[in-house]
Formats: C-alpha cells, structure tokens, sequence
C-alpha cells in the first residue's frame, strides 16, 4: 500500500516536469503546423501543461466525488524517490538546458531557408523563441495558479490576459513595420494594417461581445 502511495505521489510531483515537456512539445507544433490554429497541436500541448501546472488543485474535484486522493505527495521508497530525481534531471538537465537550446537554433536555421524559398521565416522564428522561454512561460503559468478548485480556468485566464496585454501589442508593432515594408516593396500591406488594428482592439471586441451576450 505504501508503495502504491509512492507512486501516485511520484506522478503528482513530476506534474510541473510533464509541463516542461508539453511546453517543449508545444514550442515543435508551433512550427510544424505553420499557424496558431491549423491542426490544435500547439494549444493542445499548451492546455496540458496548464493541466499539468495545476494537477494538484484539481485533485480536489476527484476528492469532491468522493475519489480518496493522497493526502502527501512525499516520498518514502528509496525506488520512487531514485525514478523522481532521475526523471526530473534528465528533463531539466537535457531536455531544457540542451535539447530545447539546440532545436531553437536549428530553427533559426530554418527561418533562413524559409527566406531562400520565398516563404515567411514566422513561425520558425517564434518556435525558436518559445524554446528558449520555456523556463520563464512555466515560471508564469505557476504564478497565475491560485491552487483552488478553479485553479485550471483561473491559468487559463491569466494567460488569456497576458496574451492580449503583452503580446498583441507587440505583434501590432511588428504587423506596422511589415505593412511599411511592403508598402516599400510595392507589396499588398492593407491586411497587415488592419491585422494591427485588430491586435490592438481585440480586448475591446471582446468586451463587446460580453456586453451583447
């Protein structure tokens, strides 16, 4: 029984590591698929990694319905304690510190291939950029996690807010200087130009639509 214990609280602690690992699974979709949305498989693994961030909290619900959920996640057998530190390093130490640092360059490499083919070096260059932030992106999912029942939404919320109050300004930004450039160029910029518009305003529509709701 005791072992039993062990095991679930080895699972329940190597929650944030299995974070890591669907964040840098995330960083690999968010290039593959060449858009945010195309196939899910970049939110998909940014939803388990919110889940996994806040596994924890969410084991209340399981105790809610009456499911006996450890009480400790400590660990006692020398054989769970060994599997912990061993998984935890080898994610920590090769998967973050050397694995994801490789693939972030391989994909700069890409982005200048991407360039030679006439394609845009996008989704390259922000798949490099979320390799290399993985460290700081789990540091804030843990930080919007209030370890209560609703700690899974509340993430998710934060997340939400962050992405509309950081990151679209400066994907405004740099929708103005292509739509300049292509102005330039002689290329069509009318669509960047409303597509800053939009990054800039979308906080906004959505206020709309709870207010028409």
């Amino acid at each position: 029984m005791n072992l039993i214990n062990d095991g679930i609280g080895t699972l329940i602690s190597l929650a944030p590591v299995a974070a890591l690992v669907s964040l840098v699974l995330a960083g690999l979709a968010l290039r593959r698929e060449g858009s945010f949305f195309q196939g899910g498989r970049f939110w998909l693994w940014m939803f388990w990694a919110i889940v996994w961030v806040t596994l924890p909290a969410m084991l209340f619900w399981a105790a809610q319905f009456g499911i006996p959920v450890p009480e400790t996640q400590q660990i006692n057998t020398p054989f769970m304690s060994n599997l912990y530190t061993g998984v935890q390093t080898f994610v920590q130490q090769f998967l973050i510190n050397v694995f994801a640092p490789v693939m972030a360059a391989w994909l700069v490499l890409r982005s200048v291939i991407d360039i030679s083919e006439g394609r845009a070096p996008l989704y390259s260059i922000l798949g490099a950029l979320f390799l290399l932030t993985i460290p700081s992106t789990l540091t804030l999912l843990q930080g919007w996690n209030s370890g209560t029942l609703y700690s899974t939404t509340d993430v998710l919320t934060g997340l939400w807010t962050y992405t509309a109050s950081k990151i679209l300004p400066v994907a405004a930004g740099l929708a103005v200087i292509a739509a300049i450039l292509n102005f330039a160029f002689g290329k069509p910029s009318l669509r960047l130009v409303c597509c800053a518009g939009g990054c800039l305003t979308v906080s906004g529509f959505w206020l709309l639509i709870k207010a028409m709701a």
